[in-house]
C-alpha cells in the first residue's frame, strides 16, 4: 500500500500532500519584498538602524512568513530566524548586532573537532565557531551598529545560517561524544515517508550498481557514458529525498570527485564515486530517519541564474546522449537528460517557469515514487505509458500561472515525443531550452 494510503486510507478527495522538493532558494522573493531590502538600505543612510532591521528583517521572510520572528524588548530588538535544523537568535542596539546558533554540546573536548573547526574559521568572512564556557558549540558573527548596513548583515548572516545548518548534522555524525544542544527540527517527518524514502535511495543505487556491474558497455572502456549514470542518480536523489546531514554532505562529496580538477582518470573518478555510494547503503535504517525531518530555510545555497544559463547547460549536455541511444542503451542514454534536469536544480535557482517545467520532468520519469508519496495525478499508465492529454495540460497550467511575469512563454509541445519516456526525456529538454523567458518588466 502507498505512503498517501497508509496515512489518509482510500479517500480519492484528499488533495495531494504538501511535501516539498529541491533545495530551498530565496531567489524568488517578490518586488514588494525587494523593495523592503532597499527602503533597509535608505533607512540605514538616514540614521536610524533598528528602523532599517525591522525593515530587513520583513524583506528576509520566506513565502510562508514562519521562518523569522522578532521582538522589541528595551532599547534593543531581538531577532530570530530558522535556517535548515538550526535556529539563530540575535539581537541588535544603537551600538552592537549579535547573532549566534548553537550547535553541539561537547561531553569533553575532542582535540579532532577542535582543530576542524579552528581551521574552518579561516574560510569564514564574518563569523566564527566558538565554545561556550559550559562547552557548547556555536557560530557567532557581531559587529558595531555604525557598521552594520542591511547588505552586511544580508552576506554575515547568510554565511552564519548556512554553515550552521551544515556542520551541526556532521559533526554529531562523526564525533560521537558531542551531542544536540537542542531540538531544533521543525516537524518530523511520517515513518511511512521515511520508509518508502529510505527504500527509494536503497532501490536505485543498487539498480544503477547492478548496471555498472552487468558492464554492457564496459564502464572502463566508457567512463564518461556511466559517470552520468552516476551524477545523475546523485542529483535526483538530492532534489526528491531532500536529505540532510550526512547524506546531503555526500551528494556534495561526488560533485566534488567529478568536478575537480584532480589528477584522476574518468575510471577513477566512477571508482571513487561508486565508493561514496556505497557509504550510504553501509549506514543504518535509523541514521538515515535521524535525518529526515521538515526544515524551514531563510538563505538559499545556489545562486539564482537566467534562462540562458539553463538553455546552456542543455545545449552542452544533450548531444552526449546520441552514442548511447545508437547503440540501444536505454539506461545510459535516459541518464544524461536526468543528470541536465538534476544538474540544473542542484546547482542553480532558475527562473520559475524552468524549475517548475523540471519538477514536471521528473514527476514523469518518476511516477512510483510520486504515486507512493501520495500524488494522485498520474502522468503514466499502468503499463508506463506517457499519457499525453495529461502532460499536455500540465505544460499549458504552468504555461499560464507564469506568462504574467513572461509574456513570450510559449513552449513548442508539437517537438515532443511521446513513443518513449527516453525520447520524450530528450525532446522535453530540448522544448525547455528554446523556451523565451523575457520578463515583462
Amino acid at each position: 500500500m502507498s505512503f498517501f494510503k497508509r496515512l489518509f486510507g482510500h479517500n480519492n478527495a484528499i488533495p495531494s500532500p504538501d511535501i516539498p522538493f529541491g533545495r530551498f532558494s530565496d531567489a524568488y522573493k517578490s518586488e514588494e519584498q525587494q523593495a523592503f531590502f532597499d527602503q533597509s538600505v535608505e533607512q540605514f543612510e538616514q540614521g536610524d538602524p533598528l528602523m532599517a532591521y525591522r525593515t530587513f528583517f520583513q524583506y528576509l521572510r520566506n513565502a510562508q512568513g514562519d521562518n523569522i520572528t522578532w521582538r522589541e524588548e528595551g532599547d534593543g530588538l531581538y531577532f530570530e530566524f530558522w535556517q535548515g535544523s538550526q535556529r539563530i537568535t540575535g539581537l541588535a542596539n544603537a551600538e552592537k548586532v549579535r547573532a549566534e546558533s548553537k550547535l553541539v554540546q561537547a561531553d569533553d573536548l575532542n582535540v579532532g573537532f577542535l582543530r576542524r573547526l579552528m581551521e574552518y574559521n579561516f574560510n569564514l568572512k564574518f563569523s566564527r565557531f566558538a565554545l561556550s564556557p559550559g562547552n557548547s558549540l556555536a557560530i557567532r558573527f557581531d559587529t558595531y551598529t555604525s557598521d552594520g548596513s542591511p547588505l552586511k548583515l544580508l552576506n554575515a548572516l547568510r554565511e552564519l545560517a548556512i554553515h550552521a545548518d551544515k556542520q551541526d548534522d556532521l559533526l554529531l555524525d562523526e564525533f560521537r561524544n558531542l551531542r544536540p544542544v537542542e531540538t531544533a527540527g521543525f516537524g518530523d517527518l511520517p515513518l511511512a515517508e521515511k520508509e518508502l524514502k529510505y527504500h527509494y535511495i536503497r532501490h536505485d543505487i543498487e539498480q544503477v550498481f547492478a548496471l555498472l556491474d552487468q558492464a554492457k558497455p564496459d564502464p572502463n572502456q566508457y567512463p564518461g557514458t556511466y559517470a552520468y549514470l552516476l551524477l545523475a542518480l546523485a542529483f535526483r536523489l538530492d532534489y526528491l529525498v531532500k536529505p540532510e546531514g550526512f547524506m546531503m554532505d555526500t551528494m556534495e562529496r561526488i560533485h566534488t570527485i567529478y568536478f575537480h580538477k584532480a589528477e584522476r582518470t574518468p575510471q577513477m573518478k566512477v571508482i571513487a564515486i561508486r565508493k561514496e555510494f556505497q557509504k550510504l547503503l553501509d549506514r543504518s535504517q535509523e541514521d538515515f530517519f535521524r535525518e529526515m525531518y521538515r526544515t524551514r530555510s531563510t538563505f538559499g545555497i545556489n545562486p539564482a541564474v537566467n534562462h540562458d544559463s539553463i538553455a546552456n547547460v542543455i545545449s552542452g549536455e544533450m548531444p552526449n546522449m546520441e552514442w548511447p541511444l545508437q547503440q540501444n542503451h536505454q539506461e545510459l542514454a535516459f541518464a544524461v537528460p536526468q543528470y541536465i534536469a538534476g544538474f540544473v536544480l542542484f546547482h542553480y535557482a532558475p527562473p520559475k517557469p524552468d524549475r517548475e517545467l523540471l519538477h514536471l520532468f521528473f514527476q514523469v520519469t518518476e511516477p512510483s515514487f510520486f504515486k507512493d508519496l501520495g500524488f494522485q495525478k498520474a502522468y503514466t499508465d499502468a503499463q508506463g505509458r506517457l499519457l499525453k492529454n495529461e502532460l499536455l495540460k500540465e505544460i499549458k497550467t504552468i504555461t499560464e500561472r507564469n506568462r504574467p511575469q513572461f509574456p513570450r512563454l510559449r513552449p513548442e509541445v508539437n517537438r515532443l515525443d511521446f513513443t518513449s519516456t527516453t525520447l520524450f526525456a530528450k525532446s522535453y529538454l530540448l522544448m525547455i531550452k528554446d523556451l523565451d523567458l523575457t520578463s515583462a518588466g
